[in-house]
């Protein structure tokens, strides 16, 4: 078995410590000319400074009329002041939505819930009330389209179809409805 080149064994005594050094290191170099695709990855990373950078902006918290404001990721978040949410709960209770909500405070509809449920306020449910229908199923099977049973009610056509079914109403196909001839 024959030393590698830059071993010093396959030299013999006449080559000093510092050549060996120096051919070693240009052994090592051509081993790394041909880097594979993640060291390169890694050293452009390197080279932009993607790794100096900390996690947290260095940046202090911006504040404004609303409160506290808080930068992650690109989005601001808004902090509600106790006041704040106890008007929120105020105004769900008064009829609000949660989307009504989220516009005027400014914050997400999830975040609303979220505060309600805080706050051990019950959330009402989407779509059509429990109280309106047996009226919906009545109307749909009168001959009126979903369309128009969700208009009449304020919800959409999917909402007054998951109720209409609920109540055990066979669902017509779709499509235009037939002609009434006199």
């Amino acid at each position: 078995m024959t030393p590698p080149s830059w071993c010093a064994r396959s030299r013999g005594p006449s080559v000093s410590f510092r050549d060996r050094l120096t051919r070693r290191v240009v052994d090592l170099r051509r081993e790394f000319e041909n880097p594979c695709s993640a060291l390169k990855t890694v050293a452009l990373r390197w080279s932009r400074g993607v790794y100096k950078k900390g996690r947290r902006p260095y940046e202090p918290s911006v504040t404004d009329e609303r409160g506290r404001l808080v930068r992650s990721v690109g989005m601001a978040q808004t902090f509600l002041s106790p006041a704040q949410v106890d008007e929120l709960v105020a105004l769900y209770r008064e009829g609000l939505t949660l989307a009504e909500l989220g516009e005027r405070f400014d914050i997400h509809r999830r975040t609303a819930a979220a505060h309600l449920v805080r706050r051990s306020v019950p959330l009402r449910q989407r779509g059509l009330p429990v109280a309106h229908v047996a009226e919906a199923a009545r109307l749909y099977e009168s001959g009126l389209t979903l369309m128009e049973v969700g208009m009449r009610f304020g919800v959409s056509q999917q909402a007054a179809r998951r109720a209409v079914a609920a109540q055990g109403v066979v669902i017509r196909p779709g499509g235009r409805r037939p002609r009434l001839t006199a």
